[in-house]
């Protein structure tokens, strides 16, 4: 097997480094998050360090990157209004979904600007993508610095969720396969689901079983 020490990792190219250190932890979600300046300039941008943090309350984290030279328009947006959504990616909106990565010009609405066709829903502020099957509402919760690479770990509290239908089981599971979700590697490598089974929950000395996941 190839081995990296952490003195070669510091010594690589940087486009290199980044390359290896992003795809080496595994797959990660695809989603774009939408928010709406104090303006009323729509934002749209992609992100692939949204995490699951906890189901009572229903919350999710995303990681802002260091502020500065024109990035942050989702994380200002979310902290003057308090409003952010959650769309998954499929391959519709594939090509402009990672466009949106571009460093745009706060006036700009990358809806527009990629022709990304947005949805507004009652009573919520922030503009949803009308293509994604799955789409989540949230509030902005809370944040914490992190020191150790200037990035910050913003915590979003779940307040709606929109679900195509055909997607969802009847114990609540959604079918991301079905619904089209993609995943990223690295930074720029898109993948489709492929399930293979779902397994019962584990417990010592009780055989694990499959479930079903057909809808």
């Amino acid at each position: 097997m190839k081995h990296f020490t952490n003195r070669d990792l510091e010594g690589m190219e940087r486009i290199y480094r980044g390359n290896l250190i992003n795809s080496v932890t595994g797959y990660k979600s695809a989603n774009l998050l939408a928010t709406r300046s104090k303006n009323g300039v729509d934002n749209v941008a992609i992100f692939s360090s949204v995490t699951h943090l906890g189901s009572n309350p229903a919350m999710f984290s995303f990681i802002q990157r260091p502020l500065g030279h024109g990035a942050g328009d989702t994380y200002k947006n979310l902290k003057e209004t308090g409003q952010i959504t959650l769309n998954h990616i499929n391959t519709d909106i594939l090509e402009a979904a990672h466009q949106s990565s571009a460093k745009y010009d706060p006036t700009i609405s990358e809806f527009e600007h990629l022709d990304i066709e947005k949805e507004m829903r009652d009573g919520i502020e922030a503009p949803f993508v009308k293509a994604a099957k799955i789409q989540v509402s949230a509030r902005y919760e809370s944040e914490y610095y992190l020191k150790e690479n200037k990035c910050i770990l913003v915590i979003c509290r779940i307040t709606d969720i929109f679900l195509k239908e055909g997607i969802q089981a009847k114990d609540g599971w959604i079918h991301l396969e079905k619904a089209g979700s993609m995943a990223i590697n690295g930074l720029d490598g898109y993948s489709t689901a492929n399930l293979e089974k779902r397994l019962s929950y584990a417990k010592v000395g009780k055989e694990l079983t499959d479930l079903e996941f057909e809808i």
